[in-house]
């Protein structure tokens, strides 16, 4: 479901949508309030047409019968990647595994997944200095699942067998945490010689909370951002209008006609 939609005159000062300085929107995705489930964040910038993707990002992985059901019924290619597990892929080139058992009564996202060029140095960035669990590690596979509780969705590194390319998506992932604890990570960061590509910073979000953040980059430079709670509970509440909004807003934006009728191509990232 649509949880919220916003839209922004110019380029955010953290970089929340990619390097890029002019019109974007953002539109928050997913199967319930940010609060306890996880979401997907899509920004939208004006004018561009397509993006190179990476190795960065590998997919998001749900757990519902319902969405192969959906995929199946429309039409929608599916490649079972593994028995009751099937790989769908977005118009953007993002990979999605749908797991073919009944949805889970919490979230159903069980994982994202992360490419990673040494899987060692991750695993202990993200266990030793960011404080996430490890609930399993695979030498053989290459792999490890890390999270901050049980009933939340997990992080799945996984080696790509040499660099991580990003693209020129710059997708990141967000935490939310006490805003008294922005101050700690950064001293932190700072400590260990760690990467800060935005300093605690406070971010506007018209007519909505003001939150502060701060971003990191882990030892293949996936973005990692951490947000004052308290703020972000006021700015992440569902908009009842949300559906409204995103439907105003790209009726109203009617670029794919405009650069149709111009024989012209947006512009490729």
């Amino acid at each position: 479901k649509v949880l919220r939609h916003e839209e922004f005159d110019e380029g955010c000062k953290a970089s929340c949508n990619g390097p890029y300085d002019g019109k974007w929107s953002k539109t928050m995705v997913g199967y319930g309030p940010e609060d306890n489930h996880f979401v997907a964040e899509l920004t939208y910038n004006y004018g561009i047409g397509e993006y190179h993707l990476g190795n960065d990002f590998l997919g998001i992985t749900l757990v519902s019968s319902q969405a192969v059901s959906n995929a199946k019924k429309m039409g929608w290619p599916l490649r079972e990647v593994t028995t009751g597990i099937f790989e769908a892929e977005a118009p953007g080139g993002y990979k999605f595994y749908l797991e073919d058992k009944e949805q889970l009564k919490q979230d159903p996202v069980l994982k994202v997944t992360l490419g990673v060029s040494d899987l060692q140095k991750s695993v202990n960035y993200w266990s030793d200095l960011l404080g996430m669990k490890i609930y399993e590690k695979d030498e053989e596979k290459q792999r490890a699942l890390l999270g901050y509780a049980d009933n939340q969705c997990k992080l799945e590194l996984k080696a790509v067998g040499g660099a991580v390319d990003h693209g020129t998506a710059f997708g990141r992932i967000a935490f939310s945490c006490a805003k008294d604890e922005l101050p700690n990570i950064e001293a932190l960061m700072k400590k260990e010689n760690q990467k800060i590509l935005t300093p605690l910073v406070s971010l506007d979000t018209p007519g909505k909370a003001t939150v502060q953040v701060i971003i990191l980059a882990d030892p293949d430079g996936h973005e990692i951002c951490f947000v004052g709670d308290e703020a972000f509970r006021d700015l992440s509440k569902v908009d009842p209008n949300g559906d409204k909004l995103l439907d105003d807003a790209m009726a109203a934006d009617n670029s794919d006609n405009w650069f149709a009728a111009k024989k012209m191509k947006k512009a490729s990232a």
